[in-house]
């Protein structure tokens, strides 16, 4: 991935979070809160960051808004200084505004006024916390659609020592391998003869149906 720009307006715990991993990853980031104290605090784990107010024009077009690649907008529990937010940064011509909801109408409102990509983090935190507790075999997952996924699993006791080429993962379960890790080492397309061994993961993708059989397989 290149170094691209990100603005993250709102330094609360979330917007903070954000900040602080896109800055770990190399990434440019500016940091904007209304509350000068947040700013200071985040200075330590951004590129830089600025005290303003994002729903005055002026002052977005002051830090060069238009020029990021992407605007995080992580507004706390103030939905009125989310929506205007997102709708003066779509105005003023931003390319990518991602923006969290506080719950299901605020998301709807968001949706409307040009959020590109809307996150509820609670509601995504909950049903992946549910889903880990449904399907303890599963070890992440990445939701593709409301009918497929891909999910990293342990391989359970019965699958170490085999190839894929036995396994036949496609005609038993109907999902598809698409990688390995075993023991730190990522194996992309991994070839039909590949072993699988104990503590070895495996990625796979299929319809969630098929997928929930395959992970509570002994």
């Amino acid at each position: 991935m290149g170094k691209q720009s990100y603005a993250v307006i709102g330094l609360g715990r979330f917007g903070t979070s954000i900040a602080a991993k896109l800055y770990e990853a190399g990434q440019e980031v500016l940091g904007i809160d209304i509350n000068s104290e947040r700013v200071e605090d985040g200075i330590v784990s951004i590129t830089h960051a600025v005290a303003l107010d994002s729903t005055e024009e002026d002052s977005l077009k002051s830090v060069g808004i238009r020029n990021f690649d992407y605007v995080i907008v992580a507004i706390g529990n103030d939905m009125q200084a989310s929506i205007l937010t997102v709708l003066l940064l779509k105005e003023m011509g931003v390319n990518k505004v991602i923006a969290k909801a506080i719950n299901k109408r605020h998301g709807q409102v968001l949706t409307k006024v040009g959020a590109d990509w809307v996150i509820h983090p609670e509601r995504d935190m909950g049903e992946r916390v549910a889903h880990q507790l449904l399907s303890p075999n599963v070890l992440n997952y990445i939701e593709l659609s409301n009918e497929y996924n891909i999910e990293e699993i342990m391989i359970p006791p019965s699958m170490a020592s085999k190839s894929l080429r036995e396994l036949d993962l496609r005609a038993n379960y109907n999902v598809n391998a698409i990688a390995i890790l075993s023991h730190d080492n990522l194996i992309i397309s991994p070839s039909p003869d590949q072993i699988m061994k104990n503590g070895d993961k495996l990625v796979v993708i299929g319809h969630r149906r098929d997928l929930n059989d395959f992970v509570n397989i002994k």
